[in-house]
């Protein structure tokens, strides 16, 4: 489990996204609220932004946020109408390395998932292997159950016109085909540079918590769709369960039934 937060708007630093809010993800990853399958996000953190030419960068520390000195120098240089951030708690029996740590990139699409599929090792990855052509499951680089749901995604993405709104559910359908309607949580964040989607959503089992509105400062800007309310000066609302949310720069998100 994990908690993440996305924003889409005018420009904003690293710094404004992640460190000045009141309940930013760093303060999250060592004082969540409300998580209901751990306790603290201690396995790594990672981001995702496009900068101003457009071309989609990662960063990835198997470190606690808060470990990395480094960020707090670069927090103020970098900037983006675009970020994703994630601050991880592993699920057992998953790996901690860089290339496990969410959120992942391929191309031009950025995906994070705050959920997790039970017992994937001998459950849902056997069927997804079968189903990934080997050009999509060789960029696979870990070896988690959120990895893997990116690549079902992206193997999903040119049956359905490369819209990522519905290839979504034909994820989610995907899910309860290979593992029943109890296999697991999937609260995710697919972004492809110009629009975000989010879910919150289960298949058994309590939906992770989901927000989206507009926080305080310069995030007053654009939109944020977050784990848990990243700013108490925020306008929130809650993503009813077995919710997406669109979100665009310039245009109030929508939240639509799945």
């Amino acid at each position: 489990m994990c908690r993440h937060t996305c924003y889409i708007g005018s420009p904003v630093s690293l710094k404004e996204f992640l460190f000045q809010p009141d309940h930013g993800l760093l303060v999250q990853s060592y004082k969540p609220k409300e998580m209901i399958e751990a306790e603290i996000n201690v396995d790594g953190f990672g981001l995702g932004w496009y900068p101003e030419d457009g071309t989609l960068r990662r960063y990835a520390n198997t470190k606690p946020i808060w470990a990395d000195r480094n960020l707090h120098q670069l927090a103020p240089l970098l900037r983006s109408g675009l970020w994703v951030g994630n601050v991880r708690s592993a699920t057992v029996p998953e790996t901690i390395t860089e290339m496990d740590t969410p959120p992942y990139c391929v191309g031009n699409l950025v995906f994070s998932h705050n959920g997790l599929i039970r017992d994937f090792p001998s459950s849902v990855r056997p069927s997804i292997r079968k189903f990934l052509s080997s050009e999509i499951e060789a960029d696979v680089q870990g070896n988690t159950d959120s990895e893997y749901l990116f690549a079902v995604l992206r193997q999903l993405l040119p049956e359905h016109a490369y819209n990522i709104g519905e290839a979504i559910p034909a994820l989610f359908d995907r899910l309860r085909f290979w593992g029943g309607d109890e296999c697991g949580l999937f609260n995710v964040i697919v972004s492809n540079g110009r629009s975000v989607f989010a879910t919150r959503h289960s298949l058994g089992g309590q939906c992770p918590s989901l927000y989206v509105g507009k926080a305080g400062g310069r995030l007053r800007y654009g939109w944020s769709v977050t784990s848990e309310p990243i700013s108490k000066d925020g306008e929130w609302s809650v993503v009813p369960e077995h919710h997406m949310v669109l979100m665009e720069p310039d245009l109030e998100p929508k939240v639509v039934a799945l």
